[in-house]
């Protein structure tokens, strides 16, 4: 049922291929992880195929190394009449130490529209937030957009060609 599933959690073990020659996991690997979850979470809501139109506020915190338990958790923190925002936070550990001991690696905001058939947005079940936190990170949503927007902005200005 759609509009029920408002967080969803995937789990990766980070392989000797998702790494770079310093031995760590590639920020493109981390993306396309984010990605796959905040797609899942984001049909899991609205019941549609969605596509993702912007990634903002992304922060690689801290490495993920080979052999690393990953866990992508993706939150709905804000909708609008087509679009879903997902705050999504990647850790990371050890598989064989606690999930207590699991490292903030990654976060950011991602947001996707859901689509019908003909590839043209269709409205998604409203969310709304019922409590101080949930005010907090709907408000955090629309904030890191908007300072997306900026950025956007600030590079047609400087670089018509990536209009």
């Amino acid at each position: 049922m759609s509009g029920s599933q408002r967080q969803l959690t995937q789990c990766f073990l980070a392989e000797p291929s998702d790494v770079n020659f310093g031995g760590k996991v590639h920020g493109g690997q981390v993306m396309r992880w984010i990605d796959q979850c905040g797609y899942a979470a984001a049909v899991g809501w609205s019941g549609r195929y969605s596509v993702t139109v912007a990634v903002g506020g992304i922060r690689f915190v801290a490495p993920i190394r080979i052999g690393d338990l990953v866990s992508v958790e993706a939150t709905l923190i804000h909708t609008g009449t087509t679009s879903m925002h997902f705050a999504v936070d990647v850790r990371a550990r050890d598989p064989r130490a606690d999930a207590v001991q699991a490292r903030l690696c990654t976060h950011c905001v991602i947001v996707f529209v859901a689509v019908d058939d003909a590839g043209k947005p269709v409205a998604v079940p409203g969310w709304t937030p019922d409590s101080d936190e949930d005010v907090r990170l709907s408000e955090y949503a629309l904030k890191v957009m908007e300072l997306s927007k900026g950025i956007e902005s600030t590079i047609a200005r400087y670089h018509p060609a990536a209009e």
